[in-house]
């Protein structure tokens, strides 16, 4: 704080302090986000982070205080920090994507209700025909071609879109919100149509229109609209897609609190609003290029529905058993883990590790294949491990580690069934035609653990089942891997 210490001196108002505090948070973000780049450095980026967002909130209380009432505030903060607490220790890390989901769908409602709050005119009742914004800005500020007006609708449009596809988007991921279709809503040609509507609806209240009822019409249509169409947008999504449509609603919360930086004229709010958007829509492209697809298609094609549950036809599939694959890791001297949902779902993280350790101590070299969109968020694997405290230098992205397969004695694939499928690279008209896939099949020896031979997300049949080097290990993961680690200790 010594850097801001002459400015602060010469502060004169509350208003400049407020701005000095602002950039202080502002700078401990972008630190913060820096810093998070490395494993090593990102407990104290997020530390730094973590900080700014406490300026920040304790900046904003002092200027607000007199105006809100500290009853007010007092709840807001007991409340909040009661239900953070509760989700940051109950929440397990493999219900970390639902949880983030639902995060920001909460970021996008904060944003439509601050946009909506800021008229307080419900009628034609006011002796004068006037009304004011919340802040005390007159209504001729919410005029259309006024950067409030059209601030005002786009943090309506974005914010109620990303609300309700968030929780659509939890419902899916928690099993509780199944199917494609809710009625009409989900359909293309609905879709379109809603999106069409919702931009004439942004113009008209952003450029033209002027009395206050017909501001309050326009803004209330527009988030009914707004609401439905993030429910047709992320309704046709299956699980497959999730990781995309989660950075992409993580930017798209962003962007809505950007826009709300405008209503409130917070540059703070702008600062992070941004930040979080521009990071949302990079992670966003990195899930795209690493699933060979772009950002419409993920949005508008199958891929991603669930399939239907089934063996489709398999033949010449080799079963195995804890004990013959414990004889197998005896002569072993490298192996390779590649983690996918199963493993999240049956909370065998720990488990993998057990075994990992296991083959450590007899000499044999351990690595983990991690493929950017298994599981259901970005990095979902990444964070499972490590709770599990899997060494970070154990991690191998796709293209580290592809070249290595034909090397490996034995690759145990743990839950995982898109992301290894060879049909990716054999037949251009399958649903995941040219998305990289680890090589799996490469290894001397290929073990996969699955509760069946159901098809993955992208409901085809994966070939890897029936190779002559793939033994199927079916059950449940952790279960899998306990049985598996017993047999490995008695050997």
């Amino acid at each position: 704080m010594s850097f801001f210490a002459p400015a602060l001196a010469q502060a004169t108002t509350i208003a400049e302090t407020s701005e000095l505090l602002y950039m202080g948070s502002a700078l401990l973000f972008i630190l913060g986000i820096k810093r998070l780049s490395k494993v090593k450095t990102a407990r104290s980026g997020n530390w730094l982070a973590s900080l700014g967002m406490l300026v920040a909130l304790a900046t904003t209380l002092t200027i607000v205080w007199g105006e809100v009432g500290i009853a007010i505030l007092l709840a807001g903060l007991v409340v909040g920090t009661a239900v953070g607490l509760y989700l940051a220790v109950r929440v397990p890390l493999t219900a970390m994507p639902e949880l983030v989901a639902f995060f920001n769908g909460m970021g996008g409602a904060a944003s439509m209700f601050v946009a909506l709050s800021q008229i307080s005119y419900f009628g034609s009742e006011l002796e004068d025909g006037t009304a004011t914004m919340a802040e005390g800005i007159p209504t001729d500020a919410l005029m259309g071609g006024s950067h409030f007006a059209i601030a005002i609708v786009v943090s309506i449009l974005i914010g109620g879109i990303t609300l309700s596809g968030s929780l659509v988007a939890y419902g899916k991921l928690t099993g509780k919100v199944k199917g494609s279709r809710l009625g009409p809503i989900g359909g293309q040609v609905v879709n379109a149509f809603l999106a069409l509507f919702a931009l004439f609806l942004c113009w008209y209240g952003g450029f033209v229109a002027e009395t206050p009822g017909m501001i309050l019409a326009v803004q209330l249509t527009l988030t009914l609209v707004a609401l439905v169409l993030g429910l047709g947008l992320v309704l046709p999504i299956g699980g497959a897609d999730m990781p995309v449509v989660i950075s992409l609603l993580n930017s798209y919360s962003g962007l809505a609190a950007c826009a709300t930086g405008f209503v409130l004229q917070n540059n703070l709010l702008i600062v992070a609003g941004s930040l979080v958007g521009a990071a949302g829509l990079i992670l966003t492209n990195i899930m795209c290029k690493a699933m060979n697809r772009s950002l419409v298609n993920v949005i508008f094609a199958k891929f991603g529905e669930e399939a239907e549950k089934g063996d489709d036809g398999y033949t010449g599939v080799k079963q195995t058993s804890a004990e013959e694959v414990a004889m197998l890791l005896e002569s072993a001297r490298s192996l390779i883990v590649v983690p996918g949902y199963g493993l999240a779902v049956a909370q065998a993280q720990h488990k993998v590790r057990e075994l990992c350790n296991l083959m450590q101590e007899r000499g044999c070299e351990v690595r983990y294949g991690i493929h950017p969109v298994a599981g259901r968020m970005p990095g979902h694997m990444n964070v499972l491990l490590a709770e599990a405290d899997v060494p970070y230098e154990q991690l191998f992205e796709l293209d580290r580690i592809n070249g290595d397969f034909k090397n490996t004695d034995v690759v145990i694939v743990v839950g995982a069934n898109d992301v290894c499928n060879p049909v990716a690279n054999t037949d251009p008209q399958s649903p995941i035609a040219g998305m990289p896939v680890l090589n799996v099949w490469d290894a001397q020896t290929c073990v996969v653990i699955k509760r069946s031979l159901s098809p993955g997300y992208a409901g085809i049949k994966n070939p890897l089942f029936e190779a002559d080097n793939t033994l199927m290990f079916f059950g449940d993961a952790k279960k899998a891997l306990e049985d598996l680690v017993t047999e490995t200790k008695e050997l």
